[in-house]
């Protein structure tokens, strides 16, 4: 198992990419501390997982909330011993996400506040005790909306991810010699229930799907195959980078 002995702290692990992030990385052999902050959802993760075989807490929270974040680190060693893998994917996308023009500074706010500061507070907390623990991994979810421009736009949402890709970069020189690995994943268009609010017809629908190569939307799985590359031993040498995975739509000029 590809991540054996390892201990990961998933944030947004209560559906979507989080969970299935969550059961991949049970599946290879991670013990997991999982946070969201819909308490049903990540204790249903939780559940999930023990269910399979693997070894998991649920610690509902707040990423915006400092105590909250320190103490899903704190129970996390407690619980497993240690902290090696620090896997950052919660985050929004409101529908009053739209141009610069006409969004609400409160907007920008609580986008930032979730998608920038909330996984800075988790590196604050998360990353010393993987220093402690004689390194490891931090993987941070930004979006392949950060790379390109798009004519549709989200702007709180795509600078969020922009900035994180910045700060990805910033860890990996600060944190790389203490042995903590930073990179980042950018997903493209991915089925989720947060991806499917935004298809309110088939034509919206059909509008992404025609500008992927590979003709389909990704699914979980395919960013969880990402994740465990970038938390497992094999990307020992792997620092700093972003991972687009995407089906190639930031390649499709027209």
């Amino acid at each position: 198992m590809r991540l054996e002995g390892k201990v990961a702290l998933i944030t947004g692990a209560g559906s979507g990419m989080g969970r299935e992030v969550a059961l991949r990385f049970a599946q290879e052999g991670a013990k997991l501390v999982l946070n969201d902050v819909v308490a049903e959802a990540v204790e249903e993760t939780a559940q999930m997982v023990t269910k399979a075989g693997g070894q998991a807490i649920a610690v509902p929270g707040s990423v915006t909330e400092e105590a909250d974040v320190e103490r899903a680190v704190k129970l996390g060693v407690d619980k497993f011993g240690k902290l090696d893998t620090l896997y950052n994917n919660a985050g929004i996308m409101p529908d009053e996400d739209e141009s610069v023009l006409t969004m609400d500074v409160s907007v920008w706010m609580r986008v930032l506040n979730v998608n920038l500061i909330g996984l800075a507070l988790c590196c604050k907390h998360g990353i010393p005790q993987i220093i402690e623990a004689g390194g490891g991994a931090v993987v941070n979810v930004a979006s392949f909306v950060a790379l390109v421009g798009c004519s549709v736009p989200q702007d709180a949402y795509t600078a969020s991810k922009g900035a994180v890709i910045a700060l990805t970069q910033s860890l990996a020189v600060q944190f790389g010699p203490k042995g903590v690995r930073s990179n980042a994943i950018c997903p493209g268009p991915i089925i989720t229930p947060l991806m499917e609010t935004l298809f309110a017809t088939e034509e919206a629908k059909m509008l992404r799907l025609r500008r992927i190569p590979m003709g389909r939307f990704g699914q979980p799985q395919d960013i969880a195959n990402a994740a465990v590359f970038l938390a497992s031993d094999e990307a020992a040498w792997v620092n700093g980078e972003s991972l687009v995975v995407d089906g190639g739509i930031t390649r499709n000029y027209f």
